[in-house]
């Protein structure tokens, strides 16, 4: 039998999905013109969550809901309750009160929160080796979001907050899904569904989401697909394909670049120095700490 493995393809494959999570952090601001954070959460949420249900139809895993065990059910609601409900309430917000540059490289430290909640959590020892190098992003943070930027060019403390404070939501549901078993296209439509009602709940209560501009909706629908939902099988398809996995992955690290590349031109937001420089300290902490 033909070998199924292709690192030509695979490369494209990881090239193409990195290229669609640079464009989300333009998208978030985009959307954000013409809705709040809460409606842009609504549409995006069961974008995702249809998507992933006809995924979930088109594969072996759809018989395996005919008698859904009730663990997964308890699962799903408190794994959809992180995301894409708390993760992404949290992150919109942070795009609404920053400039997409500063929100996107603050968010990328998710691998290092997820070091500190390994520690706390999973009890894995911190080494000398990763003290340098969480040192290092948590350098980067400060040059991004406080003391090293120039004048009038402070930012929201709280959008700082909450963008560090969406890293931390994703390590935790990172953790809680490495022990979960199910089937992943079953699993994330699962947490999906039950996320995206609490979504629900939480628009008609305090936001108006049938009484949005259609701009606004298609926006959502683009985040939905390519930030939630289709990207992902197409970065697990170029995993799949990789004869050497290791050089795929690491594409992933091009991406926060390509994304300020988009939120320069399409957004017209001037690219800070030390936005830069602090993104490349993040990224060195993290390549660090995989070292």
């Amino acid at each position: 039998m033909p070998s199924s493995k292709n690192q030509r393809k695979a490369y494209l494959f990881a090239l193409l999905a990195v290229v669609l999570w640079s464009t989300v952090a333009t998208a978030f601001k985009l959307t954000l013109r013409y809705l709040n954070f809460i409606d842009m959460l609504f549409y995006a949420s069961w974008t995702s969550t249809f998507y992933l249900m006809l995924m979930v139809w088109l594969s072996d895993s759809w018989r395996l809901l005919q008698k859904p065990r009730t663990d997964w059910m308890w699962r799903s609601i408190v794994m959809g309750l992180i995301n894409p409900f708390l993760y992404y309430l949290v992150l919109f917000r942070a795009y609404s009160l920053l400039p997409a540059q500063i929100a996107q490289p603050l968010n990328y430290t998710w691998p290092i929160a997820l070091v500190v909640l390994s520690a706390i959590f999973l009890r894995e020892p911190i080494t000398l080796r990763v003290m340098f190098a969480l040192a290092v992003s948590f350098l980067g943070v400060i040059v991004i979001s406080d003391a090293l930027h120039p004048k009038g060019h402070k930012f929201s403390t709280v959008g700082v907050l909450l963008a560090i404070g969406s890293a931390f939501l994703w390590a935790t549901y990172w953790v809680l899904n490495l022990r979960d078993k199910r089937l992943s296209d079953l699993k994330l439509f699962m947490n999906f569904l039950a996320g995206s009602l609490f979504v629900t709940g939480v628009a008609f209560a305090f936001s108006s989401p049938l009484k949005v501009p259609l701009s606004g909706v298609l926006g959502s629908v683009y985040i939905g697909i390519f930030e939630m939902g289709a990207t992902f099988f197409v970065w697990l398809k170029a995993l799949e394909l990789a004869e050497n996995q290791a050089p795929i992955a690491n594409l992933i690290y091009l991406s926060p670049f390509i994304s300020l590349i988009f939120i320069h031109f399409i957004l017209g937001e001037t690219i800070l120095t030390t936005t830069v420089v602090g993104l490349l300290l993040i990224l060195a902490g993290i390549l660090i700490q995989k070292k």
